[in-house]
């Protein structure tokens, strides 16, 4: 019934929505320790949205002070609300068991968000502070892995930390998610075979996110007065070397294939003319609405607010130093935004290509 109401709401009411958020994504930190290719971050591509999101804002690591704060607020407020360690890196954050334990003590279930380059040597501060999920990027295997992060040693560190941290006593549920590239899609198959002997919970591949010079142009023509955009996650990337063939093969495959842990696509490409439309032609539409800005909000270092996460339009919604998250939750700002979505059709231009659109 829940999930009904809150349909009709966002449909129906979309700058009225009545309902909390599901997930609240933390920046808890403006730091990486590795150069991913496919990231702006990581290219050093940091005038674009999504570079400033995760590295624009001081101080460089989140006070633990305002990190008790949202917690003691998301705790009053929404007792079945989820924190996602998510930006930049959490594994380096300072704080990290002192933050997990206090989610932990107030009840709300945690989620990091992690390379795993630091996993091994974090892995029992991680379990002792009652963390409840791990979700591992990795993008291929070991050379190619190796390869995009730009570090000789990265794959072998993250293997490393998967194998001590599921053979601790509690340790949290460990999922892998993968972003397809133009490096990596010919061993998909190879890569989910790799974690049939370890205790994963799941495998999740993802269809990359960007924005191009031309999607930002025409969204900026739109409505960049209010949400302006900007290219993103393109400097290093080429969508036309993806062999399309090659890669519906691959998803087939594992698709028709029995693992011992669930395995995902995001989005759902399972025709060549659904592949060639995500990566040839990111003019048009994929998704239909935007289903994150009514299921969560990030929170950077500084205390400030934007919508759902680090992927949307650097817009200031609120800062908790001044405002407590409900009231941010129902500003002003996040009310047009949900309702501009909604009478643009359910994305801009500038969303064509983010995890959001559903």
């Amino acid at each position: 019934m829940n999930s009904y109401l809150k349909k009709i709401n966002k449909k129906m009411a979309p700058s009225n929505y009545m309902f909390g958020p599901e997930w609240i994504v933390l920046g808890v930190n403006n730091v990486c320790n590795l150069h991913c290719k496919m990231c702006d971050v990581g290219t050093a591509n940091l005038e674009t949205n999504f570079a400033q999101n995760l590295v624009g804002s001081h101080p460089l690591n989140m006070p633990l002070e305002l990190f008790k704060t949202v917690v003691d607020q998301a705790a009053d407020f929404w007792p079945n609300v989820k924190l996602g360690y998510a930006f930049t890196e959490p594994l380096v954050y300072p704080d990290l068991k002192e933050s997990l334990a206090y989610a932990n003590d107030k009840g709300l279930f945690t989620s990091i968000t992690t390379n795993a380059l630091n996993l091994k040597r974090k892995a029992t501060d991680l379990v002792e502070a009652g963390l409840n999920e791990l979700y591992i990027s990795l993008d291929g295997l070991e050379e190619t892995h190796n390869y995009i992060r730009g570090n000789k040693k990265s794959f072998q560190k993250a293997i490393e930390g998967i194998q001590f941290i599921t053979s601790l006593k509690g340790a949290p549920s460990v999922s892998v998610f993968c972003v397809i590239t133009e490096w990596n899609f010919e061993e998909l198959v190879g890569f989910t075979e790799f974690f049939r002997e370890l205790p994963i919970k799941h495998v999740g591949f993802m269809h990359p996110n960007f924005v191009t010079e031309e999607m930002a142009s025409v969204h900026n023509a739109m409505c960049g007065n209010h949400y302006p955009a900007t290219h993103s996650n393109v400097e290093e990337t080429d969508m036309g070397k993806v062999d399309l063939v090659k890669l519906q093969a691959q998803i087939s495959r594992i698709k028709s294939t029995e693992f011992p842990f669930t395995v995902s696509f995001s989005p759902e490409l399972n025709s060549l003319e659904e592949l060639e439309k995500f990566y040839l032609r990111p003019m048009e539409k994929i998704g239909r609405n935007c289903s994150d800005v009514f299921k969560n909000m990030m929170v950077k270092t500084d205390g400030t607010v934007i919508p759902a996460h680090g992927r949307c339009y650097n817009l200031d919604v609120g800062n908790v130093y001044k405002d407590d998250l409900k009231t941010i939750w129902r500003s002003p700002v996040l009310s047009k935004l949900r309702l501009d979505l909604n009478k643009a059709g359910g994305l801009f231009p500038g969303c064509n290509r983010c995890c959001s659109g559903v």
